[in-house]
């Protein structure tokens, strides 16, 4: 099993899932160059948020040990930092892979309405499967293509 994470100026690369959860939090930071205190996601081509980090902060838990069980088989995921706000302020959502909104649309403004921003343009149309009740989860029963993230840059 493997998934592609996009992340930096259009960079992607291969990673297996079926490792630690921590392993694979540290191998993705690190990559994506992220600090080490920063909470961080993957977003999926059909907008669902994969929050690895949630659970792991609280101690022992039962979130999954390896970070397959949240993650569609070659699947392809943007790198997202999850920026905690305070009073009140809703959660921010930032895509690490440059002009998503340029790239993927649809996702750029499933970002957006993650935030708490309003859409840009002609945002207000939702994708079909994407819900305003939307919960970070793991992948969908069904998959969904809404767009192709890779294109054509390694």
């Amino acid at each position: 099993m493997f998934i592609t994470v996009t992340s930096g100026a259009g960079c992607w690369e291969l990673v297996k899932p079926w490792c630690s959860l921590v392993i694979l939090i540290t191998h993705l930071r690190q990559r994506g160059q992220v600090p080490l205190d920063a909470t961080i996601a993957l977003l999926a081509e059909d907008g669902h948020l994969v929050n690895l980090g949630e659970g792991l902060e609280e101690g022992p838990s039962p979130a999954p040990s390896v970070g397959s069980p949240l993650l569609q088989e070659r699947g392809t995921y943007v790198l997202v930092q999850i920026i905690k706000c305070k009073r009140g302020a809703p959660t921010c959502y930032e895509s690490l892979l440059e002009k998503l909104d340029e790239r993927c649309p649809d996702l750029a403004e499933e970002l957006r309405w993650l935030s708490g921003l309003p859409p840009l343009g002609d945002g207000w149309r939702r994708r079909a499967g994407t819900l305003h009740g939307h919960q970070e989860q793991g992948p969908p029963s069904r998959p969904r293509r809404v767009g192709f993230l890779l294109s054509g840059t390694h």
